[in-house]
């Protein structure tokens, strides 16, 4: 079972996430798009990432607009080192914000 973090740890991490929050035992963030296209491009490149990290996002999309909540299932819900490293992989990649 992969450790969660612990408050401190969480909130010591959000100043390098720009535009992320913490909801909800969730590192979350809404990216807002010009066009379909862009948001699906976005999610494609993320998409990658979260395979090659072998951690994945819940995340929805409409039109233009991704959400992205991610946390650690086998942490029991909660966040961990992998959610703050896949926020930082996703920030890098979005042209956004």
């Amino acid at each position: 079972m992969t450790k969660p973090l612990t408050p401190a740890e969480i909130a010591a991490a959000l100043p390098s996430l720009p535009g992320w929050s913490l909801d909800s035992d969730a590192l979350a963030k809404t990216f807002q798009f010009g066009s379909f296209r862009e948001a699906l491009s976005f999610m494609v490149r993320v998409g990658f990432e979260a395979e090659a990290a072998d951690h994945h996002p819940d995340w929805t999309n409409v039109y233009n607009r991704v959400a992205i909540r991610l946390n650690t299932h086998d942490a029991g819900g909660k966040i961990t080192a992998k959610d703050v490293s896949l926020a930082a992989k996703i920030q890098a990649i979005s042209w956004v914000g």
